[in-house]
């Protein structure tokens, strides 16, 4: 995969995005639209759950400043996550292979990568961020220039860790980056699909 396709394609996302299906309802992803989303974001930044693992609460204007990079870097997506139209997550989406975590493990080329964040307090711990995190690698990996899928959660984020084993990562190995020690997490290409996994 060249630069120049990287580019064309940054979030892995297939153009045909459909809904998923889920029990708390139906899961879609939509770019941020800063101004538009930059007040939920902060709040949701500022919940101490959150910015115990993200370390983006604060003044505003360095959620805003981490919103313009990710734009701005050619190879990173955010995105909000919806609930049958009702914005409850947080995600970014990019190219690990050009990210600066590929210095810290054997990156592939064609290895994309997601951080993600649940926002309501009421979504997180009742089993949701696997159905999410499944949908969302399944999406990232209809994109054929994805080979992979690589996440590196805090090791201290015991639940995070665990959604995203039972959404089919592995964890190959845990890494130390300049603000924690992370485990990364690999989910290979495989035939079972979101709708699937138990």
């Amino acid at each position: 995969m060249t630069a120049e396709t990287r580019d064309q394609t940054p979030s892995h996302l297939p153009a045909d995005l459909r809904a998923v299906d889920t029990a708390w309802g139906a899961f879609t992803l939509r770019p941020v639209a800063a101004d538009a989303d930059l007040g939920l974001l902060h709040d949701w930044m500022n919940d101490p759950a959150v910015a115990r693992f993200w370390e983006l609460d604060g003044p505003v204007h360095r959620l805003a400043s981490h919103l313009d990079q990710q734009s701005a870097c050619g190879h990173s997506r955010p995105y909000l996550g919806l609930l049958d139209g009702v914005p409850m997550s947080y995600w970014e989406l990019y190219w690990a292979a050009r990210d600066r975590l590929a210095g810290y493990y054997p990156a592939r080329p064609t290895d994309a990568g997601l951080h993600l964040l649940l926002g309501p307090a009421r979504f997180r711990g009742v089993g949701l961020g696997r159905h999410l995190i499944r949908a969302v690698s399944d999406w990232q990996l209809a994109n054929p220039d994805a080979g992979r899928v690589v996440a590196e959660p805090d090791v201290r984020n015991v639940p995070s860790l665990r959604a995203f084993e039972r959404a089919g990562f592995r964890r190959t190995r845990d890494i130390n980056l300049p603000e924690k020690t992370a485990a990364v997490m690999i989910r290979e290409p495989d035939t079972t699909r979101s709708g699937d996994v138990a």
